[in-house]
């Protein structure tokens, strides 16, 4: 096919291309992206540059174009891009698989990679299934989480989305019955404590494990809560006999200021999605990790594998650059890159507070929001961002951002300033 024209481009997306979480066709016309580098994104039309809130979804952390990922990648291309995991393996698979159980909290020792954080969250769920099945206990098929919560768009995880108000309410009915304890609150309260202890003693029976995203909840409503409730949890699952799953897929590899959002309790899961991030936002892939325990009770089953295996699993090209996101990660002064863009964030947000239709703006990490009293005029407030030269994708009654960790000083200055401009008319 020749090079396409910008009005070409526009014109097959909009016949041709069902864009995310949008109608077919598109009603909205996507501005058109022709090159990106560092934390900026070129756009096609000759308009200029937007620097990028969002880090593509939350998972470029190191920016665009980054030489040190751009060499792993071209290098691993060199050697052989893909190759069935299935009785074969290869070094980039094993050291990211190394690499992860040593950052991760204690006790995660295996690791199952998959294909996108979605999954990785089907692999979780499947494991805790197939772990108490293993173990003669397959009335505990169940999952319990709070109310809030965002775990991806397949199947198994729709489930533990929020039942209500969330985008995945269409299949109420036709997905498993899970359990919802209440969403949690902000700070930490002793009465909601005791509501999640009485929620698992009360299904201790019937739950394979407990599953939630820490300390923050993302898509279902970039939501901060007292990682005192991880530590509540960890207790009350070991007292009933619970497996403990966290989903990190949003907020590990440093986005809430620890590496995992777990270590702010202490406390380390029995299963751990992660993703986003984890390539550095190069390619997809994603990685479930569990402990000892539960992948020898699972291997002492009926059935003693866990029966999945995506085709692309172990994708050497992503785990190269995988392995060397990490390491970019860790070989810098990580934390204090987020705290500069917390301090930044927290600054520049300060004036959106006292915005009309603004109900809270709250800030953790590399994550700022502003919520406001009433759902975003997204086209609106899209359109505000941009004008500022920023790219932004707000949703519901949310205008938020999740910088790279490499935005500049002014870049989050500038950033700051594009939300309370799209707050002003969203």
């Amino acid at each position: 096919m020749p090079e396409l024209s910008l009005s070409e481009v526009l014109e097959l997306d909009r016949r041709h291309v069902w864009h995310p979480y949008g109608p077919m066709p598109g009603q909205r016309e996507p501005l058109v992206v022709e090159s990106a580098g560092g934390v900026r994104l070129k756009l096609a039309d000759g308009s200029g540059e937007l620097v990028d809130g969002m880090s593509s979804w939350w998972s470029a952390i190191h920016g665009y174009n980054h030489p040190v990922l751009n060499e792993a990648a071209r290098e691993q291309l060199a050697r052989m891009s893909h190759v069935m995991f299935g009785g074969l393996t290869h070094e980039p698979a094993v050291r990211l698989a190394k690499l992860l159980a040593d950052m991760s909290p204690k006790g995660l020792e295996h690791v199952f990679l998959a294909d996108s954080g979605s999954v990785s969250v089907e692999v979780a769920i499947k494991m805790c299934l197939q772990y108490w099945r293993s173990l003669g206990r397959p009335e505990k098929r169940r999952l319990l989480t709070w109310r809030g919560g965002y775990h991806g768009d397949t199947w198994h995880p729709m489930s533990v989305c929020d039942p209500e108000g969330g985008m995945h309410e269409l299949w109420a009915g036709a997905l498993p019955r899970q359990v919802f304890a209440d969403a949690p609150p902000a700070g930490y309260e002793e009465a909601y404590a005791g509501h999640l202890r009485e929620m698992v003693e009360r299904h201790a029976g019937e739950l394979a494990a407990v599953i939630v995203e820490p300390v923050v909840q993302g898509a279902g409503g970039m939501r901060f809560h007292s990682p005192a409730y991880l530590r509540v949890l960890r207790e009350v699952c070991d007292a009933h006999d619970v497996l403990l799953v966290f989903d990190e897929i949003a907020t590990g590899f440093g986005r809430t200021g620890a590496l995992f959002a777990a270590e702010h309790a202490a406390v380390a899961p029995d299963v751990m999605c992660v993703g986003k991030a984890l390539t550095g936002g190069y390619m997809t892939m994603a990685a479930t990790l569990c402990t000892e325990r539960v992948a020898e009770g699972i291997s002492r089953g009926e059935v003693p594998v866990l029966a999945h295996g995506p085709t692309f699993m172990g994708n050497p090209l992503a785990a190269a650059v995988a392995c060397a996101s990490i390491e970019l990660l860790l070989g810098q002064d990580w934390a204090a890159e987020v705290k500069r863009i917390e301090a930044g964030l927290r600054d520049g947000l300060a004036e959106a507070a006292g915005l009309p239709g603004v109900r809270d703006v709250r800030v953790l990490g590399a994550i700022g929001v502003v919520q406001l009293d009433h759902e975003v005029d997204v086209a609106a407030a899209t359109r505000a961002a941009v004008a500022e030269g920023v790219w932004l994708r707000p949703f519901r009654d949310l205008i938020y951002t999740m910088p790279p960790y490499v935005t500049a000083d002014d870049d989050v200055a500038r950033i700051a300033r594009a939300v309370c401009a799209a707050a002003r008319v969203g």
